[in-house]
């Protein structure tokens, strides 16, 4: 296999993986209470299996109303997806107080550190091994596998992307969560959105 250039496919561990020369920021979100919306945003990778191979899936959340801001596939795990989806939120809903995520070298990298300073946002990163740190994005990745991915079995990274438009959709507009009183993480987010973020 090795000589052929024939590689296995299957879920790879760790998908964000630390470089080992890029900055690691404190964690901000421990104690803090967060029940408005744009307070604190986060975002993180999953792994998603299709009929032939895989690809990975990137979403960045409102953390107060669970509202997927903005999401994006890749067949790689370079940052610029992370980027392109972190730049179509901040275009589309302003920008939060505070952004976190993981450790991963896609958020790491002075692409994405640089947009966050740029708006200046203030950078959460979760602890090494501290997955409850962002426990409403693994949430999301276990609605979005069992009510979605699992049951279509998408044959294509084009496919994928259709189908995974539609749940996100569905998802914002139309999902009710008992953890927000039975409402949609669309009527959450516009619902605790600064007045003067809804003027602006």
């Amino acid at each position: 296999m090795k000589k052929m250039g024939i590689a296995a496919l299957y879920r790879k561990p760790r998908l964000s993986k630390p470089h080992p020369d890029h900055k690691v920021y404190s964690y901000l979100l421990r104690g803090l209470e967060i029940s408005r919306a744009n307070h604190v945003w986060a975002t993180d990778i999953t792994y998603i299996p299709m009929a032939r191979g895989f690809c990975y899936l990137v979403a960045i959340m409102d953390w107060a109303s669970r509202k997927v801001m903005a999401w994006r596939l890749s067949n790689t795990l370079d940052a610029s997806f992370c980027t392109e989806a972190l730049e179509e939120a901040i275009q589309k809903y302003g920008t939060p107080d505070i952004f976190n995520t993981d450790q991963g070298s896609q958020f790491t990298s002075d692409a994405f550190i640089g947009i966050l300073e740029n708006h200046g946002i203030d950078i959460s990163m979760d602890g090494k091994g501290r997955w409850l740190d962002n426990v409403f994005v693994e949430r999301l990745w276990r609605s979005v596998k069992y009510e979605d991915v699992y049951l279509k079995g998408y044959s294509s990274i084009a496919e994928a992307r259709q189908g995974l438009k539609e749940y996100f959709e569905f998802y914002n507009h139309r999902r009710r969560h008992q953890s927000l009183d039975r409402r949609t993480p669309d009527d959450v987010y516009w619902s605790t959105l600064p007045q003067m973020q809804v003027a602006a």
